[in-house]
């Protein structure tokens, strides 16, 4: 089941069909991260743990892994919009080592929206709270038809969408 709705969040696991290699559930060499959806909170929350397959130096996550789980988590805070938004500039700050299979708590959410971009903030922290790495998002709200071209299943890798 790819969402499922309880006491006012929402899971969001891999979705089958999607080939993203974050998110989705479709790319066999894919993370298949999974999040949770608060409504309270306006958050978008996971928990997880990667092993040795994600490190760079030894015994430490690479540091474009920890860039695509921060660009994950802030992704999907759009959903609170009900838009489809893409990634326009990222900024990653790496605060303390994350460790291979350590227990990780991954949080974004959104601090401010003009016209079509919104700005997202997300944390990756260690089970005690300690922040280990922090981003900041700009991701701009694609238009109806465009989200739709986006989703297109069997499109080429590499061609353009316009």
């Amino acid at each position: 089941m790819r969402y499922r709705r309880e006491r006012g969040m929402m899971r969001l696991d891999p979705n089958p069909a999607n080939a993203c290699f974050g998110c989705g559930g479709a790319n066999a060499r894919g993370m298949k991260l999974a999040f949770e959806q608060d409504f309270g909170t306006r958050r978008i929350r996971g928990l997880m743990r990667l092993g040795p397959e994600y490190q760079g130096g030894a015994g430490f996550i690479h540091g474009g892994i920890i860039a695509t789980l921060l660009d994950e988590a802030m992704g999907k805070v759009a959903r609170f919009r009900q838009v489809h938004a893409v990634t326009a500039e990222l900024k990653i700050e790496y605060l303390k080592p994350v460790r291979v299979d350590q227990d990780l708590v991954i949080e974004a959410y959104e601090v401010e929206k003009s016209g079509r971009n919104l700005h997202f903030t997300g944390e990756i922290r260690d089970r005690e709270g300690m922040v280990l790495a922090r981003g900041q998002g700009r991701f701009v709200a694609l238009r109806e038809s465009r989200a739709a071209e986006e989703n297109a299943p069997d499109q080429p890798a590499g061609n353009q969408v316009s």
